[in-house]
């Protein structure tokens, strides 16, 4: 995996993680939900990742 596009993905589950802990204790259901989104964006771009170095092998 690349090194840049695995320390994007990391950040950017870290991230949504934080602004859903924050929407959760505030109350804010769209902070959470969007929080919840930037998880699976991170997601998708280490699955992706990961599937491009098992191509690779």
């Amino acid at each position: 995996m690349s090194g840049e596009q695995k320390a994007k993905a990391k950040m950017e589950q870290a991230k949504g993680k934080a602004k859903e802990a924050a929407g959760r204790a505030t109350g804010n259901e769209r902070m959470t939900a969007e929080g919840r989104a930037e998880q699976a964006k991170g997601d998708v771009r280490q699955g992706k990742e990961k599937a491009k170095d098992a191509y690779r092998r």
